[in-house]
């Protein structure tokens, strides 16, 4: 059945002229509307064959997913019902439902009792409400409230400084800019053989600074883009604690594998994170966009809270997830992850992601001792990274061969991978993501890589 589907293009080969000419009559805006029908028909023509099949096995390049049954279920009740969840006046049965869920997450995950989460649009928001907290923080130690007087409260703003991996997200760039602490106030860490940060280079580099920089903030990753690696928490949050530092984890591609209990034991220490974000709608396939922020204290959602005379109000008793987050206008996103949640158990949840932690462990064991594959680490989660060298080959055109690769694949469109680079050299990188992405079909896309370096090769 494998070979079947990876015959097939996962996406249309149409160059995005081509998409345009098939997708322009979607947007000639008309005086007279059409039916569903002739809708439907056009969106089945003209756009659905230009759309990607995450749910194939070819599909080993991001992070995307189609949803899962109960997912799909709950998404489409929340959709024909429209609720905003914003505070108890425009939903009080969405608003508490989300609450519980907020609530029964932190459970799930081991956090402390006094732990709390709010739904947000994505991964990026969520990192950046977390450098807000941080932030905000900060000012209270240094004795002023960073909502009235902002970024000109601070003594010497040049001083402060987040440290986080040289492989980290590049949300962290967009976080700093957004709050005006710009990207001087990054500081990256050096990563191990493993790509996780170096703790003993990190405490080697707080050293270092100390007297010259204030680090308010310590950004690790839970599952690097890149990688998936998980940079150690159980450490770094002791230092953390010492330097009185924030600790935000991202956590939005990998923290969902803690739940599987092989996989535990990479995961400790994050419950002693000050803040940490999730992205459900990554491996367990809820609708987009789908992602959590935790906080390992309820209060400190109390630094984003701003009250209004018409809702939110100061005396109202009743939850208000608005109070947790700047948009005031939130989807119902709680009920599909809770649908899903409730459709498959947790013995089917963990099967799910375990299946594709499996597959890359296999394809890894399978690669490790090819002479022509150098893997570039040993893989955490469902990511690995690796280059092709055939024999002889030269090593200055070794970057231009994995691109070549790459751009042939992606061209061709029966399966996907990416590209990406770790210490200046550009990389191969598969991911597994869906359960249908089985070891066997990993190998099948290293025999298509094999095939293609012998091909340039020919060319040469």
């Amino acid at each position: 059945m494998m070979k079947k589907h990876n015959k097939n293009p996962l996406c249309s080969k149409a160059s995005p002229e081509e998409m345009a000419v098939d997708l322009k009559p979607f947007v000639d805006f008309q005086d007279e509307g059409l039916s569903l029908e002739t809708l439907n028909k056009m969106i089945e023509k003209c756009l659905i064959p230009h759309l990607m099949r995450y749910d194939q096995p070819g599909f080993q390049s991001m992070f995307n997913a189609f949803p899962e049954e109960g997912a799909e279920f709950g998404a489409k009740i929340a959709l024909s019902y429209n609720q905003g969840v914003t505070n108890w006046q425009v939903s009080p049965g969405g608003v508490m439902l989300e609450e519980l869920c907020c609530k029964a997450l932190c459970q799930l995950f081991g956090f402390s009792p006094n732990a709390d989460a709010t739904f947000m649009a994505s991964g990026t928001y969520s990192n950046q409400e977390a450098l807000y907290l941080a932030l905000h923080k900060q000012a209270e130690k240094e004795g002023f409230n960073l909502a009235e007087k902002g970024m000109k409260g601070f003594k010497d703003p040049s001083r402060l400084t987040v440290l986080t991996s040289c492989d980290a997200h590049f949300s962290i760039k967009h976080a700093v800019r957004m709050l005006g602490l710009g990207e001087e106030s990054l500081r990256f860490l050096a990563v191990d053989d493993n790509r996780r940060i170096d703790v003993n280079l990190m405490k080697e580099t707080i050293k270092e600074i100390q007297d010259s920089k204030d680090v308010f903030c310590v950004f690790i990753t839970a599952g690097t883009t890149s990688t998936g690696s998980v940079d150690s928490a159980l450490p770094i949050a002791k230092i953390c604690q010492e330097i009185g530092a924030w600790l935000h984890v991202d956590g939005a591609y990998g923290f969902a594998y803690s739940l599987v209990p092989k996989w535990k034991h990479l995961f400790s220490g994050i419950e002693l994170a000050d803040s940490l974000c999730w992205n459900p709608h990554k491996q367990l396939g809820i609708p987009i966009p789908n992602s959590l922020l935790f906080v390992r204290q309820w209060e400190y959602f109390g630094r984003m809270t701003l009250y209004s005379d018409y809702f939110n109000r100061r005396e109202d008793p009743e939850p208000s997830p608005g109070l947790k987050s700047p948009p005031s206008t939130r989807p119902f996103s709680a009920l599909a992850l809770v649908t899903s949640l409730r459709h498959q158990g947790m013995i089917k949840v963990i099967q799910r992601l375990r299946a594709p932690l499996i597959a890359i462990k296999i394809l890894y064991d399978n690669l490790r001792n090819d002479s022509d594959i150098e893997l570039c680490h040993q893989p955490d989660t469902g990511i690995l990274c690796f280059r092709i060298i055939p024999d002889s080959f030269p090593e200055k055109e070794l970057d231009k061969l994995q691109r070549y690769i790459y751009d042939k694949i992606m061209t061709e469109r029966e399966r996907t991978i990416s590209l990406t680079k770790l210490d200046d050299k550009a990389v191969l990188r598969v991911v597994a993501i869906s359960p249908a992405v089985t070891s066997e079909a990993l190998m099948e896309t290293i025999s298509n890589v094999r095939a293609l370096a012998r091909e340039y090769k020919l060319e040469k």
